[in-house]
């Protein structure tokens, strides 16, 4: 007979580890099942775990964490062919505990806390797809894997399968998604000595730093690049809207390597060795994306939610937050005995009630008009940075007359009319 739990978990990411520690910590008999070699195996990010998020699982984990660097500043690149305006914020408060936030290397840290769910009393099956969801009158009871007597059965499932979560397209939650709501992201993980990279940096023994990078770090193209500082390693990456790579007929790696070769960033790669080369999809739909997340006996956490805030670079945090309030939902639809929709539906409306609704939904529409205005990222960016090398020239022209040439270089009437008509517009989906 095919064995049954109180909750089947699919997928050890951020979101599914977050559901199953939960839960196992408040006595639920819960399954977390894995399609890679360990958890970790097969997840790429940015790099960045937002501390508050992480610490409403797992107070104070900051104090055995398999964690890279605190990060103390964060640095933004506004990149030309052959210049770069930069700023950003270094704050020491930040260097302090409880800090802010932090590097890491997934391959580490979700393998650290998924230990930490099992710790509580969750089982985890690694190397185990779950291939579909077993659906009896209307309700989901399980899954189907690929092991011999692969039948699973549980009163309630969380997908939490990624962002193109076969499983919740199969019960009709979302359709394919398009090539602009889905971002290519690929990272190298480049070996460095640990005193080289704070003093590359300009950091304190210990302390970390991120850099994000527009303009032509993607040729133009919708997306970012990023270059962040792990313990005796950096995290160079980048990562853009698929429609753009299709556009472009761009490869993925060939702009990693061109973002490796800029002049504003191969002094800081300068003597590194490359060890790990990663790829992966990244959902950038955001709120008009979002499939449904809640049914009969199932819930859609994470990635496989579209839980992205691609203005702001963040998922994990959105991730961890999704799998924690599907927890405290289903250990009060088992107090109640009850795993219906009507039910379960109480994880969505917390979940919009939270930063990550609001946020999502603060945003929805700036991706798709960005995508749709390129001339934010071919023509704004090098403008500011010809702007900011005409008035740092020093060249006995007065700063007015500098000011002048600025404003004519702009254009036309008509071409400054745009100019302000296009700020107006990011404005209005970006406040």
């Amino acid at each position: 007979m095919s064995e049954k739990f109180d909750c089947i978990v699919v997928g050890a990411g951020p979101a599914g580890i977050a559901c199953a520690y939960e839960l196992a910590k408040a006595g639920v008999d819960v399954l977390l099942l894995e399609r890679g070699e360990y958890p970790g195996s097969k997840n790429v990010m940015g790099g960045v775990l937002y501390r508050k998020m992480m610490e409403d699982v797992i107070p104070e984990f900051y104090k055995e964490a398999p964690l890279e660097r605190p990060i103390v500043e964060q640095r933004f690149m506004m990149l030309d062919k052959e210049s770069a305006l930069t700023f950003g914020y270094k704050g020491l408060e930040w260097a302090r505990e409880p800090y802010n936030n932090f590097t890491v290397l997934r391959a580490k840290f979700d393998q650290w806390f998924a230990q930490k769910a099992v710790d509580q009393g969750a089982l985890l099956i690694n190397e185990t797809v779950a291939l579909e969801c077993i659906v009896e009158e209307g309700r989901v009871v399980g899954v189907r894997t690929d092991r011999p007597d692969g039948d699973l059965y549980a009163d309630v499932v969380v997908l939490a399968d990624g962002v193109n979560s076969l499983l919740a397209k199969s019960l009709g939650f979302h359709k394919e998604f398009k090539p602009d709501e889905v971002a290519l992201a690929t990272m190298e993980i480049v070996k460095m000595d640990r005193k080289v990279i704070e003093d590359r940096f300009n950091l304190e023994e210990g302390q970390g730093c991120t850099i994000e990078l527009f303009g032509d770090a993607t040729k133009g193209i919708l997306g970012t690049g990023f270059l962040y500082t792990n313990k005796d390693t950096l995290s160079i990456g980048v990562g853009t809207l698929l429609s753009g790579l299709i556009k472009h007929k761009i490869k993925p790696y060939e702009l990693l390597e061109y973002v490796k070769r800029h002049p504003m960033i191969r002094p800081y790669l300068q003597g590194g060795e490359p060890q790990e080369y990663l790829a992966h999809l990244i959902p950038e739909g955001g709120y008009h994306s979002m499939p449904k997340v809640v049914g009969n006996g199932v819930l859609v956490v994470g990635d496989a939610a579209q839980l992205v805030n691609a203005i702001h670079r963040e998922g994990s945090n959105m991730a961890m937050t999704s799998g924690r309030l599907a927890a405290e939902t289903i250990v009060m639809a088992k107090q109640a005995g009850n795993f219906s929709e009507d039910m379960l539906d109480y994880y969505r409306q917390r979940l919009m009630e939270s930063f990550v609704g609001q946020d999502l939904h603060k945003y929805k529409d700036a991706t798709h008009h960005f995508d749709k205005f390129p001339q934010y990222f071919e023509e704004y960016i090098p403008m500011m940075n010809r702007a900011a090398s005409q008035m740092f020239t020093v060249d006995g022209t007065s700063k007015r007359e500098k000011q002048r040439k600025i404003w004519r270089d702009i254009g036309t009437a008509k071409q400054k009319l745009k100019l302000a008509r296009d700020m107006y517009r990011a404005w209005k989906v970006m406040k």
